[in-house]
């Protein structure tokens, strides 16, 4: 078998296999207020965000052709397949290592991380797209802290709304409520997860010759869409319980903020074909929600690790990408 075909296989199953640990290690960030509060039961959960994943996946295509040419042009990239195929067994073994220690790492920093490296380690940085690779780290950058000030206000919004309300009889009520935000937020996961195997296979079948344009063929958004919603089938147990317990306390009117308030920056984010980590999003609008509640409510300690995880994916995954792809060299 031809080498390029060879390594074009390889990516496509290891781009799947991303996406199907996306699935349960990105994906119970998603379901964790609803699970914690007990607005869903973890299996039902787990299964509703699997199809609300699988329809979002199905939905844009936007943030795929962000990755596929803003990291790096893959029409100028010498061995690019061998490229892909490293940076993707980085950003897997990166994830493993996150979902087993339950810390909900960032799966988006890890895989742009992981492109960048392996990039570098062939090209030297001169083959980075600059222009299309600081806007992403920008979005990846700033999302946090806009979500961290979203929860903020939603709560805020939320106190008021409820001031004269009975607080038992209100979280019994938006418990119903967050059925609903549980199923956005899986959704808005799809809109902007998904997308980042789809560019990485689209990438790899550029660089290998067997395809001209940038546009996202049927078979890779569909094969994307189902892997991310069985990998979401599978859970993340874990990781919903650093989540959904060890933050904060989560009620159910928090869980609601929280859930409105990350599941419309990220679809923001869709829209404008902006990769974002919906584990930041996810994480930041809790901190939000319970800082706007009290400041103390807040498991700060917990939140250090989280944001020290965030800090350290990026250049980890690339230094391991860097080092994977002078491996494979020698095989390939």
């Amino acid at each position: 078998m031809d080498t390029i075909l060879l390594l074009t296989i390889l990516v496509v199953i290891f781009a799947l296999t991303f996406d199907f640990i996306n699935g349960f290690h990105d994906t119970a960030n998603a379901i964790a207020t609803s699970v914690s509060t007990r607005a869903l039961r973890p299996r039902t959960a787990v299964y509703m965000a699997a199809i609300m994943n699988f329809i979002g996946a199905l939905t844009f295509t936007g943030v795929a052709k962000t990755i596929s040419k803003d990291i790096v042009d893959p029409f100028h990239l010498d061995n690019g397949a061998l490229v892909i195929l490293a940076a993707l067994i980085a950003a897997i073994a990166w994830n493993l290592i996150t979902w087993y220690f339950g810390i909900p790492s960032s799966s988006s920093h890890a895989l742009i991380g992981s492109i960048a490296g392996a990039a570098i380690s062939a090209a030297g940085f001169g083959i980075l797209n600059y222009r299309g690779f600081s806007k992403i780290l920008q979005a990846l950058i700033i999302s946090p802290f806009i979500a961290l000030i979203v929860g903020f206000l939603m709560m805020s919004l939320f106190k008021v709304l409820l001031k004269n309300r009975n607080l038992f009889t209100a979280n019994t009520r938006i418990r119903y409520l967050q059925i609903g935000t549980a199923a956005l937020q899986a959704f808005t996961h799809g809109t902007n997860d998904a997308q980042k195997a789809m560019g990485i296979i689209t990438m790899a079948l550029i660089a290998g010759g067997l395809q001209a344009g940038e546009d996202i063929q049927l078979w890779v958004r569909v094969s994307a869409a189902a892997a991310m919603g069985l990998g979401t089938s599978v859970g993340g147990y874990k990781i919903i319980k650093t989540v959904g317990t060890k933050i904060m306390k989560i009620r159910p009117v928090n869980g609601a903020a929280a859930d409105l308030s990350s599941a419309g920056i990220i679809f923001a984010a869709t829209l404008l074909h902006l990769p974002v980590s919906t584990t930041h999003v996810i994480s930041s609008a809790i901190m939000g929600v319970g800082t706007a509640q009290r400041v103390r409510g807040v498991n700060w300690g917990v939140a250090q690790r989280i944001i020290l995880t965030w800090i350290i994916t990026l250049p980890i995954s690339a230094a391991l990408a860097a080092i994977v792809y002078k491996v494979l060299e020698l095989f390939f």
